[in-house]
């Protein structure tokens, strides 16, 4: 008997999300009702995942430890400033209050110029 509510209740803690997450992409898919797509896309700009893919989420980094690492990378990965020339010697400068731009070619020679 324990087992079973046991069993019920991880069916509800998988299940429940997933419908709802399967409902939620349905109304954003179609359009329709216009309200819940309203307040679905508004909600979207918030928060990056749905409440489904978060449980999930838990549930899997609760019975494998890899999982926990990954979600915590997603996490960094979300916070980390990503800049087109990070690493690279600057090409590009622009000067707002001199008024000038400059921009330097990658020439392909050996000397770098």
């Amino acid at each position: 008997m324990v087992m079973m509510v046991g069993l019920m209740v991880m069916a509800v803690v998988v299940l429940v999300p997933f419908l709802l997450g399967a409902a939620r992409h349905v109304v954003l898919r179609t359009g329709r009702p216009r309200w819940v797509r309203r307040l679905l896309a508004a909600r979207a700009k918030d928060t990056p995942t749905g409440a489904g893919l978060t449980a999930t989420d838990e549930l899997l980094a609760f019975l494998n430890a890899n999982k926990r690492v990954q979600i915590e990378q997603r996490e960094e990965e979300r916070l980390i400033r990503h800049d087109v020339q990070d690493g690279a010697p600057p090409r590009t400068g622009v000067d707002l209050d001199a008024g000038t731009a400059v921009i330097r070619s990658g020439g392909s020679g050996a000397d770098g110029r």
